[in-house]
């Protein structure tokens, strides 16, 4: 198991957000963690990272322990976070903050590899390497942030609502980019407001509530769960056909 969090418990000063969560991510998959606005997601995220120390629990990389290490070590051991927002440095250039995410790799030649290799795989910001950052529009920024993580040759992304704030068409694209990602190597845990999309990608999928994991699963289970539809999905559907629609969806998404 790549990541594997168990009983894990944190948050802000003596306010508790996280309860008892235990989840695991398997190498090579796209899991999702879905939940309303405040449920715990982007604190599990940033409790993963040691932004916000855990109270109890243990959180497992690799086979390795990672609780209560620095961020920057975090980082070193493989992992690395795209936050909710982008939180871009905006007075820096596109470059700059593509650059930035190699900050822990010693070798400039590779470095400069892997910047080349993002400008292919966003081709627009090559045209706006030069470009600062705050004056682009929301779905270029959130390139950004996401070729700034993977500039740290990261095993494992989590990704924080990647597709907040965009677009519909947008939002597409950077799901598109997700899937390839992954498809590469990269192992995903993304966090969304927007079931359907993550789902839509995702191999498994959990809900949390009021920060603590109250559903787990297969993306098709979940979608197919009428307590997911009725919360997440505007209660549409049935689990009759689950595993075509996303069939069909992950086709869409890819343009296959």
């Amino acid at each position: 198991m790549l990541l594997e969090i168990t009983a894990l418990r944190s948050g802000y000063g003596t306010t508790p957000v996280l309860h008892d969560v235990s989840l695991h991510v398997g190498e090579g998959e796209i899991v999702a963690l879905i939940g309303a606005n405040g449920a715990g997601k982007s604190t599990l995220l940033n409790t993963i990272m040691g932004l916000i120390p855990t109270t109890s629990g243990t959180i497992g990389f690799s086979g390795s322990p990672i609780t209560g290490l620095a961020t920057q070590s975090i980082v070193r051991a493989g992992l690395a976070q795209v936050p909710e927002r982008r939180q871009l440095f905006g007075t820096m250039t596109v470059e700059e903050n593509l650059r930035m995410g190699a900050y822990t790799s010693p070798d400039r030649a590779a470095a400069l590899a892997d910047l080349h290799a993002q400008f292919d795989r966003f081709p627009i910001l090559r045209e706006r390497r030069h470009q600062l950052a705050q004056t682009l529009s929301g779905g270029e920024q959130q390139m950004v942030a996401i070729a700034r993580a993977v500039m740290s040759r990261p095993r494992l992304l989590l990704l924080d609502e990647p597709s907040l704030g965009l677009a519909p068409m947008i939002a597409a694209g950077i799901l598109v980019q997700i899937g390839i990602l992954r498809d590469a190597g990269t192992t995903i845990l993304v966090v969304e407001q927007n079931a359907r999309a993550a789902l839509g990608i995702a191999d498994r999928g959990y809900v949390i509530e009021n920060g603590r994991i109250t559903l787990e699963g297969t993306a098709a289970t979940l979608l197919g769960s009428t307590a997911v539809q009725d919360a997440y999905l505007g209660g549409q559907g049935g689990a009759q056909g689950v595993e075509a629609r996303i069939r069909d969806r992950r086709l869409a998404i890819l343009g296959r």
